[in-house]
């Protein structure tokens, strides 16, 4: 139990004798006098009250009420005076939905929880803005598209680009249509006036000028530098998109020379003409950095070269290892700063390149058995390991090992863009919920690599620039202007690559608003929440912040929100293969919009995984079903009173119910003010039913049909002011059932409930 929980419950437990009086006048009534009491009153009522709250039938219709009413819209709030001109702005922009499917049990928890913000703001009279938007998701949506061709028995790679490129655009557009109807049954009170996609032109005006800018300041570079290749896929990756995958493999020890080397790759071992040691290892003291020694090995012999270098561990395996610069990113360092040799050893499907002599053309997969069998009939395998556990690298969409290649890619320089990053967030700028998340993201920041933001595929914003026929230099082209190499005089050709998704989304914040000159921008920006996953920490939310920063001079947003992840009712991760998906809108279906959200959002804390089960979000179907019979009551008995805003002759004893609930909405404002949103749904809940319901109601009964016509007036004014501010606080958490019953509530002035105020006191 918190702290105003438990002050609620004493102050019902040290309830003045008034109150305890009304609670004994409600056990000596008879129930039949009551009964008798309500019937008459209730002819007066709306007949929607006498059946069943039914979602299915009302919640289409009220967001219709909503969307046509234009409030989603903060201007058309100003308009409809629920908010005042100069009123203090609230921004949250929608992470953009991926446009190649369906909404999925985690979207429907975004939805949710920035819906939440979004009411709860506008009710707060802050000019509040919800931008939503979809994401044409690049490489993600080209693999789903691609599993469509395998079905219909084609391939990406027999298809002309342009062409491939308007058949993923009509899906895309399909989907996105499917996806923002989704959105809407959630109820998601987003301004879809401002609508985004990432492909939108003004968006890929603005990405196409910060690449731009990021020339100019000597922060994009082309170079050719080891990347991260999937074979299957046929692109690299960050090291974002990498999953490491632990795995059990055999660990080879092969003689190299007069040394041992250790290996879980000897396919890769055909151009290693270079042995590394540590230059304070003693057991090689005689051996001297650029010695040549003759050596037999794989194909026949050769002649290897010693080098020295400090980035060997002398504690791994022998201390000495060789290296094949173009397949491993610690043996690409060393060549670097050794300018040695690299030698292209695997090709881009994972085969084997002629260097490997009779195993060209095989399969890294096939050839490595193959390879060993031919070491150890020439003496050369020292011993093997067969339970060697180690970390493999993996795509993260399709399981492949990923095969390191030296490739020409642009590339930002991310230290400088880093170190800004990190001053904000340091000053507090930038602030986290849960704040654990500060640390790991401060020290993602300070050990930074450079960004390859080329991806080769078709799907996605084309990289403006045009590469060399001849030198491979790449030449940023805005305007498609430039035709030969300024170093070399040959023709230009036009980069087929498309940037990598996140650094279109990574510039989503100014990008919507319009930046620089849109006035959104300058209304709405800094927004102030990032509210998305924590897992997509590093690959979104931190490279916003950098390019926020780097491009606007402000960090994009004050505070950043991480939910965790949905889970099954088990508490197992979501996954096709495991037949436990859940599908919000089948819950929806099933127990209406509102139940679902209270089932996300109640005792579900910031950066936690949440398990949800079909008998939680029943339980909200039940509260729901209690709101409307409250509703039923409490209108039924206040038939022909009106809610009098200022009333001023309550009881002692409704004084002192008074009292209690304006305590308890202090509280729960607090909790809202300080993103404690679980705890706001959970005392809200329990006040509702058990206080309200349980308590305050059944001794109303007492009240209404025996009390003086003092008495009388006093409760139905507490009634009404209790249930109004009840429905008011429920409404970002239980949009639809909350408008319906408010459509009846006898207020003078009224107007819909979305507009109307949060219930302070």
């Amino acid at each position: 139990m918190n702290e105003s929980q438990a002050k609620t419950g004493d102050s019902a437990t040290n309830r003045d004798s008034d109150v305890s009086k009304s609670g004994d006048k409600a056990k000596n009534i008879g129930s039949d006098a009551f009964k008798a009491l309500r019937d008459k009153q209730e002819a007066s009522i709306s007949p929607k009250f006498l059946k069943p709250y039914d979602p299915a039938s009302t919640e289409e219709r009220i967001y219709a009420m909503w969307e046509k009413s234009g409030c989603f819209n903060p201007d058309k709030c100003i308009e409809a005076g629920a908010t005042k001109k100069d009123a203090k702005p609230f921004t949250i922009i929608m992470p953009p939905t991926n446009a190649n499917g369906s909404l999925h049990a985690g979207h429907g928890l975004v939805m949710s929880i920035e819906d939440m913000m979004t009411r709860y703001n506008r009710m707060r009279g802050r000019k509040t803005l919800w931008l939503p938007g979809l994401d044409h998701a690049g490489f993600e949506t080209q693999v789903v598209y691609e599993k469509k061709l395998e079905k219909e028995g084609r391939t990406r790679f027999e298809i002309e680009p342009k062409k491939l490129y308007e058949e993923i655009m009509d899906f895309t557009m399909t989907n996105s249509s499917n996806i923002k109807s989704q959105i809407r049954k959630m109820g998601a009170s987003c301004d879809w006036s401002r609508e985004k996609f990432t492909l939108d032109q003004d968006i890929v005006k603005t990405v196409y000028s910060t690449f731009k800018r990021l020339e100019d300041d000597k922060l994009l570079y082309r170079g050719k530098r080891i990347v991260s290749w999937c074979p299957r896929h046929q692109t690299s990756f960050s090291d974002l998109e990498i999953k490491d995958e632990e795995r059990i493999e055999e660990f080879y020890y092969l003689k190299y020379g007069p040394f041992v080397i250790g290996t879980t790759r000897p396919e890769t071992k055909f151009g290693d003409k270079y042995v590394v040691m540590h230059p304070d290892d003693k057991r090689y003291a005689k051996y001297k950095d650029g010695q040549k020694i003759d050596l037999e090995w794989i194909n026949g012999p050769i002649t290897a070269t010693i080098v020295k270098d400090e980035a060997i561990d002398m504690a791994f395996g022998t201390g000495v290892m060789t290296i094949t610069p173009w397949h491993d990113p610690v043996d690409f360092a060393i060549a670097e700063r050794h300018g040695l040799d690299k030698e292209q050893i695997i090709d881009e499907h994972g085969k084997l390149l002629p260097i490997a002599g009779d195993f060209a053309g095989m399969h890294i997969k096939k050839a490595r058995q193959a390879i060993i069998e031919k070491l150890m009939t020439k003496g050369l395998v020292d011993k093997i390991d067969p339970k060697y556990k180690h970390v493999v690298r993996t795509c993260y969409k399709c399981g492949t090992i990923v095969e390191p290649q030296i490739k020409s890619q642009w590339f930002i320089r991310m230290k400088p863009l880093a170190e800004k990053a990190l001053g904000k967030i340091k000053t507090g700028e930038v602030k986290y919920i849960p704040d654990h998340y500060e640390k790991i993201t401060t020290y993602w920041l300070e050990n930074i690599v450079d960004w390859n933001i080329s991806r080769q595929i078709v799907w996605g914003i084309p990289i403006p620039a045009k590469l060399c026929n001849k030198c491979d230099k790449g030449f940023v082209d805005l305007e498609d202007k430039l035709k030969t190499c300024d170093s070399c005089g040959s023709d230009l050709i036009r980069d087929g690559d498309t940037f990598d998704t996140w650094f279109s989304s990574g510039q989503w914040p100014f990008a919507t608003l319009g930046y620089p000159d849109n006035k959104d921008f300058k209304d709405f920006y800094p927004t102030d929440v990032m509210e998305t996953a924590g897992e997509i920490i590093f690959f979104w939310v931190s490279r916003m912040i950098m390019l926020g920063l780097y491009v606007t001079g402000q960090v994009p947003f004050r505070t950043v929100y991480l939910h965790g992840l949905v889970l099954d009712a088990k508490g197992q991760k979501m996954s096709k293969s495991k037949f436990n998906v859940i599908n919000p809108l089948d819950l929806t279906a099933k127990f209406g919009t509102d139940a679902f959200r209270m089932g996300l959002m109640v005792g579900n804390t910031p950066g936690t995984s949440l398990a949800l089960s079909e008998d939680k979000i029943s339980t909200y179907k039940k509260f729901a079903n209690k709101l409307w019979n409250i509703a039923r009551f409490v209108y039924a008995s206040c038939s022909g009173t009106e809610l009098i805003q200022d009333f001023k002759a309550y009881s002692k004893a409704d004084e002192i119910l008074r009292n209690e609930r304006h305590t308890l909405m202090t509280d729960i404002t607090s909790d809202m003010e300080n993103f404690r949103f679980y705890l706001a749904g959970e005392k809200l809940y329990h006040y509702a039913w058990h206080q309200f319901a349980d308590v305050i109601l059944e001794q109303s009964k007492a009240i209404l049909a025996n009390g003086t016509p003092e008495e009388i007036a006093s409760r139905k004014q507490l009634l009404l002011h209790t249930f109004e501010k009840i429905l008011r606080a429920l409404h970002p958490f239980m949009p639809f059932i909350t408008e319906e019953i408010w459509s009846e509530m006898p207020l003078k002035g009224k107007r819909m409930l979305m507009i109307e105020k949060w219930p302070i006191l």
